[in-house]
């Protein structure tokens, strides 16, 4: 596969993975007392931070678009930015604060997501 259409793939993804987050995240924060209630025992500074970085998603998915190089460090940012806030995560857990399991798997998966988006980004890109 070529690095252009790797990279498209890429802005594709990242860009629908953005969207889906911001909306996601504003409905939780910003929407009617159901919308609210549906994401339960949710972490105030995880919601906040996943939607500040769909927003950053959607910037990655057009630098990949672009095939600028700063996309890489982007992808780098968010994936250290998302493991950041997983270990305070993790200390709001363990001091006995509530959550929603599904949190757990979330953080993880973006984390995953950012990490081989960053591996990906590297071959392309990194040269």
């Amino acid at each position: 596969m070529t690095s252009k259409r790797s990279l498209t793939i890429l802005a594709a993804i990242a860009f629908v993975f953005g969207s889906l987050t911001v909306f996601s995240g504003g409905r939780a924060l910003f929407g009617d007392e159901a919308a609210r209630a549906s994401v339960g025992e949710a972490v105030d500074f995880v919601l906040w931070f996943n939607i500040l970085a769909g927003f950053l998603y959607i910037g990655a998915g057009a630098a990949f678009l672009k095939s600028w190089r700063c996309s890489l460090w982007l992808a780098a940012f968010i994936a250290f930015s998302t493991a950041a806030v997983a270990m305070a995560f993790g200390v709001h857990v363990a001091g006995g604060g509530a959550y929603e399991v599904r949190t757990v798997g979330a953080l993880a998966l973006r984390l995953t997501f950012w990490l081989m988006v960053f591996a990906a980004a590297w071959r392309k890109l990194g040269r």
